[in-house]
């Protein structure tokens, strides 16, 4: 019924806006934009008699783990029409999307979800908790004043790209590296702005991305900040405390291993004062994003963990070779393997009777490897079980910081 096959922009430009315009992702103004967007990925469509109904696009990056960049693949675009919903379309296309990733060297995938439940049948798992922080700019703590900022227009989308690029980066952040995903993101509302700093050989060095619901007090969105040093980061709070005078609530997701509440005064106060207000202070916490390794060997050859080694079998599952079209050359990553994991990790096909054994799917292995939950927790929570021993060792070897994309797509 449906043909898959890779985007074709001249014969699928206007059935993609028509997607996206049912699913409410694009407003009449936006189809340049969204053009670049697309040109800046790899797409492909299922089609009906000749008709793109479904698109799935993903976005070349890197991912760190601990010291480490991986390659990586940023799922970031399944849309469906309203003609093409519940009939398995964007489950197969993303699996095809996935596949051709690997091919294009992919250790690792991630995405945003719409709900949990639907990519895990493509052996996604979920990452970690965000901290959506919604604050009045004025109560901000900040020792230093912040120097008069430059404005940033959509014109410097370079620049801001290269400054994101180079931000201060820790374990599970990921670069989307297409300069266009950053201008595509600037040119999207019409209410966005920028401030920033340069230095003197004209690099800009830290910046914060703003999207203004309300120009004159409020909300504004902190859509990303960027900086390299820790003093930076501490000006650009002070910044936003500028803008207090006037702008009565700031919205931002709480940057990696930072904890906001520490530069806010009385934030219990502020709290119980504005509660169910239009400007209400509140800590949000939702895990929106999900990831699963592609290549199991590749990744582990990258893990470099302190502690005494652990060693085990692993009976790992992947639902998306279910999923994936059998003549495609890598259907999932299922198998037996011989894994070790310390300072210098590896897997192997194979088994060994003389080890205990773990079972899980690749989404929740995933999770584990890449610290998001431990794996006592998640043979509570998740597909992964193993011997009480195994456990704690797995428990120990793999306590490491907790992963932030720090990202959106």
């Amino acid at each position: 019924m449906a043909h898959f096959r890779e985007y074709d922009p001249q014969k699928d430009r206007n059935a993609v806006h028509r997607i996206w315009k049912e699913v409410g992702w694009l407003e009449e103004g936006q189809e340049t934009a969204a053009d670049e967007f697309i040109d800046a990925t790899r797409a492909f469509v299922a089609d009906i008699d000749g008709e793109a109904e479904c698109l799935v696009a993903t976005v070349p990056g890197t991912i760190q783990y601990l010291e480490e960049d991986l390659p990586f693949s940023g799922v970031a675009s399944v849309a469906t029409s309203r003609i093409a919903r519940k009939k398995g379309f964007a489950k197969r296309l993303t699996a095809l999307a996935v596949a051709r990733a690997v091919a294009d060297g992919a250790f690792v995938s991630g995405l945003g979800m719409f709900e949990q439940g639907f990519y895990n049948q493509l052996g996604y798992g979920t990452g970690s908790y965000e901290h959506l922080a919604s604050f009045d700019p004025s109560t901000l703590k900040v020792d230093i004043d912040a120097r008069v900022p430059s404005r940033l227009t959509k014109n410097d989308w370079e620049k801001v790209h290269e400054s994101r690029i180079h931000r201060k980066r820790s374990h599970g952040m990921c670069n989307l590296l297409p300069p266009q995903c950053t201008k595509v993101e600037m040119t999207w509302s019409k209410k966005a702005f920028g401030l920033g700093y340069f230095d003197d050989n004209g690099d800009l060095t830290h910046h914060m991305w703003f999207d203004a619901e309300k120009v004159e007090n409020g909300p504004y969105q902190v859509n990303w900040i960027a900086y390299r040093t820790d003093q930076q980061f501490l000006e650009l709070m002070a910044l936003l405390r500028t803008l207090g005078d006037q702008v009565r609530l700031i919205r931002m997701c709480e940057p990696p291993n930072i904890q906001l509440q520490d530069l806010l005064e009385k934030p219990f106060k502020s709290q119980q004062l504005t509660e169910k207000s239009e400007y209400e202070n509140r800590m949000q916490a939702i895990a929106f994003w999900q990831v699963r390794i592609l290549d199991l060997c590749r990744c582990l050859k990258k893990t470099h963990l302190s502690g005494e080694e652990v060693s085990f079998n692993l009976e790992l599952s992947d639902p998306l070779e279910t999923v994936l079209d059998t003549d495609l050359p890598w259907q999932g990553i299922s198998g037996c393997y011989i894994v070790v994991l310390g300072p210098d990790s590896s897997a192997e096909e194979g088994k060994d009777k003389t080890l205990p054994t773990l079972k899980a799917s690749v989404g929740a292995f995933t999770r584990m490897w890449l610290g998001v939950c431990p794996a006592s927790g998640l043979a509570v929570t998740d597909d992964l079980s193993g011997s009480e021993e195994l456990l704690h060792d797995l428990d120990q070897i793999l306590c490491i910081p907790e992963p932030h994309l720090d990202w959106e797509f």
